[in-house]
């Protein structure tokens, strides 16, 4: 795994160990400077996962979660969303090389998002998804072959807070691991009970309603059939099994 710091220099451990072997710091920052190659290999214009959003949009994004505290609290929605959406735009229409390199060389040393937890905790993640986000933003996308020490740190977050990304769907949700490590976890109690069986890595980008996944859902077909619409955005007619 490549391990950068933000101002490019290869390192080994940022902060506490992560199983022994590699730090959530590390984890994030690799994260982070594999999607500045991928955004600026891709350019400005390419489609991403996030509905409406270019690369441009996205890169855009990152800087204002990072940088401005004032409009990252509407990210979510509520009654600043509007303001946040004028400083992303305005963000957007700058320099897309400069956005990009804003995104690369990390959070302003005033930032929470600078601390090492905060770093590496969440934003671990939140680059993960993006990096996703952007490599599968067009019609031909394949898996990518993710790190060890990524896939468990996933796994633990999933553990951790699965119950609330899974708060919204209607009965349970069971979650199973389908790499070598395997793994089983109740993410939310429930009847009736789906099972979500995939990597982590996938696992993860289903919490955070990605559609273009590799994930098995079973269970009672009916919350079955919810799910995939609410989650996979699958049309009804396409679950429906061929006319004989």
């Amino acid at each position: 795994m490549r391990t950068t710091g933000y101002e490019g220099g290869v390192t080994t451990a940022f902060g506490s160990p992560y199983h022994g072997r590699v730090s959530a710091i590390d984890l994030a920052r690799a994260e982070r400077a594999d999607l500045c190659d991928l955004l600026e290999e891709v350019g400005p214009d390419q489609p991403t996962l996030c509905e409406g959003w270019s690369t441009r949009d996205l890169t855009a994004h990152l800087v204002i979660r990072e940088s401005r505290p004032d409009a990252a609290l509407g990210i979510l929605g509520g009654p600043l969303a509007s303001w946040t959406e004028k400083v992303q735009n305005d963000a957007a229409s700058q320099d897309y090389g400069k956005l990009v390199r804003l995104v690369r060389t990390g959070p302003p040393i005033w930032s929470y998002f600078r601390l090492p937890w905060v770093d590496g905790q969440l934003n671990t993640i939140e680059y993960y998804v993006h990096h996703e986000d952007v490599r599968r933003g067009g019609q031909d996308w394949t898996l990518r072959d993710l790190d060890p020490e990524l896939q468990d740190f996933l796994w633990d977050r999933l553990k951790l807070a699965g119950r609330g990304w899974f708060g919204s769907v209607k009965g349970g949700v069971t979650l199973v691991r389908t790499d070598d490590q395997g793994g089983e976890h109740k993410a939310k109690s429930g009847d009736p009970m789906i099972t979500l069986r995939g990597t982590p890595g996938e696992l993860t980008l289903v919490a955070f309603g990605r559609s273009a996944v590799d994930v098995d859902v079973t269970g009672d077909p009916d919350a079955v059939m919810a799910f995939r619409q609410a989650r996979l955005h699958v049309d009804a007619a396409d679950m429906m099994p061929p006319e004989e």
